[in-house]
């Protein structure tokens, strides 16, 4: 027994100079300032006393006074940033060394073994994917192709909440988050498959029960995707699924394969079949990619995977920054004024507000970009790896560091919005973002070119849909304010805006009253 002792404490010791020896780092240039890890474990177990880690990692930076924070977990080391000169410095002056993805169990999994765009590491399936989600999925173009489809949505948003205003429902109380998630849900459903519903749909134009079950495990992959799991950083425990994410990721995986496969198994083979003579959908579309000697560019396991990640990448950041957005409104009445005396100035009261309209809506563009600065929908952007041994920022930062930049860090960082920053106000943007943009370069307005907040990330790794997520974005929020009027529902005086404890989102879903804004005429016109 004193011998296999002495063997585990000689091997303890020896794993603990290796990674010593490996993790020796450039003697001119310290790591970024951080606890100090344990042996071995580095600070894993800090992050699993402290839960959530986001926001461990925040009180961090805050009691420790700085914008750069290194952790390191297992032999890993994690890099945190909330300011935005140093950001720039990782996403735009040194993203060549930082356009890579960690490795990780739940990355693996929803991408089904590193197949699609967002979260492959650098090499060449993230090229082809890139290639293809920039030229052929969401290109302006392609965009514009699906442009009705959009607007259909869009009517069905009105036909919904108008539905609430009927006499089943008095009162008019509607609840944000729901109407928010599912209309995000049903635009992408609708532009990857021509259907917004799975089964029949709810009667009143709402979820039917199937769209409940997908949005969800949408939310559920989200949830768990990059989240501080042990396995990730000591490989070896995996088999145990600690945290039971895995078991999580794989059971909402279930879910959307039930609803996906079917129908991409069963329109691969009508286009095998001649069954299928034109391309209706972006479904079609990956199906039908040729390379130069006509063969299939996607495999049918690819066109799943990739299907999954655009469904995952369009129904959260819009959905939050417009529940959090209609939230600080209602608290804020004046601002609600502000918004809809210039949709009334723009658009006028006969006629429903179009995408046409949104680049006209400077206001409107505000209160969003203010939401996505005050309340990011992910504490940080999906993490970035390091290909080599740099300096940023006078900082050594090791090859293998993960780089988390943090959405929250950055729009609420009191260096860069000295005045208020933890309060709701659309018009900082106005003297300082982008005013008076034309159709052409709508996303910059809801982008902040020097990182002080972060929408859509830049970059190499840049989020390829900043278009279509800035349009969804600004309709959902136009069309709601435009046809409705919102208030605080009975016997509550303000909303609570408070934050869950486990992630960004309102704490409880947004619930206000509702009332027909338009003339009937106007409303009728798209309503069942």
């Amino acid at each position: 027994m004193e011998y296999y002792g002495f063997t585990l404490l000689l091997a303890t010791f020896t794993l603990y100079f290796i990674i010593k020896f490996l993790t020796k780092h450039n003697k001119i240039h310290k790591l970024p300032p951080g606890p100090k890890p344990w042996p071995i474990v580095g600070n894993i177990p800090e992050m699993l006393a402290n839960k959530p880690a986001f926001r461990w990692i925040h009180k961090l930076m805050r009691d420790m006074n700085t914008d750069i924070l290194c952790i390191r977990l297992g032999n890993v080391h994690v890099v945190s940033v909330s300011c935005p000169s140093i950001a720039c410095e990782f996403l735009k002056k040194q993203d060549a060394n930082f356009a890579s993805r960690p490795l990780c169990v739940s990355a693996e999994l929803v991408s089904s073994g590193y197949l699609t765009a967002v979260l492959v590491p650098s090499g060449e399936q993230w090229k082809k994917m890139k290639r293809i989600i920039s030229k052929e999925l969401i290109s302006p173009a392609r965009l514009q192709w699906l442009h009705d489809m959009r607007i259909q949505e869009a009517d069905n948003l009105v036909r919904y909440v108008y539905s609430q205003c009927s006499n089943n429902n008095k009162d008019g109380v509607v609840n944000v988050r729901v109407v928010a998630q599912q209309y995000c849900g049903n635009v992408i459903r609708r532009m990857l498959f021509n259907k917004r519903c799975f089964g029949e749909g709810g009667k009143d134009g709402g979820p039917g029960l199937e769209e409940e079950e997908h949005v969800k495990a949408i939310f559920t992959l989200l949830k768990y995707l990059y989240a501080f799991c042990v396995s990730d950083y000591i490989p070896c425990l995996r088999w145990l699924d600690l945290e039971g994410h895995e078991k999580k990721l794989k059971e909402a995986l279930g879910v959307l394969g039930k609803f996906h496969d079917p129908i991409i198994e069963e329109r691969i083979q009508q286009w095998k079949d001649g069954g299928r003579k034109e391309k209706e959908d972006l479904l079609d579309v990956l199906i039908m990619l040729k390379d130069a000697n006509n063969n299939q560019v996607l495999s049918s396991q690819e066109i799943k995977a990739e299907i999954r990640e655009l469904m995952m990448a369009t129904v959260d950041n819009p959905s939050n920054a417009v529940e959090w957005a209609i939230a600080e409104m209602l608290n804020q009445p004046e601002l609600l004024k502000n918004v809809t005396k210039e949709l009334d100035s723009v658009v006028g009261k006969e006629r429903l507000v179009q995408e046409s309209d949104l680049c006209k809506l400077n206001y409107l563009k505000a209160c969003t970009r203010e939401a996505f600065r005050l309340h990011p929908v992910e504490p940080f952007i999906p993490p970035h790896a390091c290909m080599a041994d740099t300096v940023v920022s006078n900082y050594f930062i090791p090859r293998g560091s993960h780089i988390l930049l943090s959405r929250k860090g950055l729009g609420r960082n009191p260096k860069v919005w000295d005045h208020e920053p933890n309060k709701f106000e659309p018009e900082r943007h106005l003297n300082n973002g982008p005013e008076g943009s034309s159709s052409d370069d709508i996303v910059s307005s809801l982008t902040d070119p020097d990182l002080r907040f972060l929408s859509f990330s830049v970059g190499r790794r840049g989020c390829p849909g900043g278009m279509l997520g800035t349009s969804m974005t600004l309709m959902l929020l136009a069309r709601l304010l435009h046809c409705f009027t919102w208030s605080v529902p009975p016997n509550v005086s303000t909303i609570d805006l408070i934050e869950s404890e486990n992630d960004l989102s309102l704490a409880m879903p947004l619930v206000a009253t509702v009332k027909p804004r338009l003339p009937t005429k106007v409303l009728q016109k798209i309503a069942f």
